[in-house]
């Protein structure tokens, strides 16, 4: 009923790196190797996100990926709702507790950032932010 796949999860977390990493582009194979995940999959999740008008690429020698917003401005709803569609569009049918359920994860999504997931990971891993 809910559906919010891998995809939606590699793509917040490569998101929160480029937030990490600073205005500069970042090459995706830096992401990719940083984060653990394959180049040609985030491609693709990368090639849909600026289609969406959430990333912004550039070529070339310094090019990479940039967050086409502040992070503070991009919310985890928007990322999954890229990937994956409305989030739990069938519980809107169903209603009831799946109806509430649903209202309640689009609501934590909705109300957390990029930049929020940022902190999170830099938090949890010890790490710093990420400047090139």
């Amino acid at each position: 009923m809910i559906s919010v796949t891998s995809k939606s999860r590699y793509a917040v977390v490569a998101m929160a790196e480029l937030a990490r990493s600073g205005p500069a582009p970042v090459p995706i194979a830096q992401i990719a190797e940083r984060r653990a995940m394959p180049v040609q999959f985030l491609e693709q999740l990368f090639s849909t996100l600026r289609r969406d008008g959430l990333l912004q690429s550039q070529r070339g020698v310094k090019g990479g990926y940039t967050l086409a917003r502040p992070a503070e401005e991009i919310t985890v709803l928007e990322v999954v709702q890229a990937l994956d569609g409305k989030v739990g569009q069938e519980a809107d049918e169903a209603g009831g507790i799946w109806l509430e359920g649903v209202q309640a994860l689009r609501g934590v999504f909705a109300s957390t950032t990029i930049a929020d997931i940022a902190r999170r990971q830099a938090a949890e891993g010890g790490a710093g932010m990420y400047y090139i």
